[in-house]
């Protein structure tokens, strides 16, 4: 009897987070809630958009298992995904579908927009997580490792030094994504004000 999919997936992917930060000396598990964080968004511009749920969850959970290839990752990881789900129940004829949409998410802006729609959702999951509130503390939270402390206006000097986020959000596919991505930029740009205001005092009048 195969095994089932959604277990099996997340299995596979919290196993390759798991290697991946334990090589980096990670003393937070970056990818890991990095990919639950484009599961539990892609399923909902699913809902929103009628893509093909199962296709998308699929390709969210395994779109970062190979990422230790770096850019090679989008391919490797359609080529685990081809390898790996026929040995559960997932729709067989649904499997293809997944691994384009995986090797299909590169890049964190697009000069040319994706056609298939499950690719567009992946896509946009991904990079939603990215640019909002949640990806600051992600992304901070990816700067402490064992070796390399870091101090908050470390941090905050590198939270200002993000210039992709604009062509990010034009980059968007779907309604749903372009909305939030709006409303997510500006999200992350006020917790840096935030945080610098208060380290300066300015908010002591």
């Amino acid at each position: 009897m195969k095994k089932e999919w959604r277990p099996a997936v997340k299995k596979a992917m919290h196993k390759a987070a798991k290697n991946q930060a334990g090589k980096r000396g990670e003393t937070f598990n970056y990818r890991w809630e990095h990919v639950q964080a484009v599961v539990e968004t892609a399923v909902k511009l699913a809902q929103l958009t009628d893509a093909d749920k199962e296709i998308v969850e699929a390709a969210a959970w395994l779109h970062d298992v190979r990422k230790e290839t770096k850019d090679d990752h989008p391919k490797e990881g359609a080529k685990f995904a081809r390898a790996f789900l026929p040995e559960t129940d997932f729709p067989k004829k649904k499997i293809e579908p997944v691994a384009k949409a995986i090797e299909q998410h590169m890049g964190l802006w697009l000069d040319k927009p994706l056609k298939n729609l499950e690719a567009q959702v992946l896509w946009d999951a991904d990079k939603l997580t990215k640019i909002g509130a949640l990806s600051v503390f992600h992304v901070v939270g990816n700067w402490f490792t064992k070796d390399k402390p870091i101090t908050t206006e470390e941090i905050l000097k590198n939270g200002r030094s993000v210039d992709w986020l604009k062509k990010t959000v034009n980059s968007m596919h779907t309604k749903p994504a372009q909305k939030a991505a709006q409303k997510r930029l500006k999200s992350f740009h006020k917790i840096w004000d935030y945080l610098e205001e208060e380290l300066e005092n300015n908010d002591l009048k």
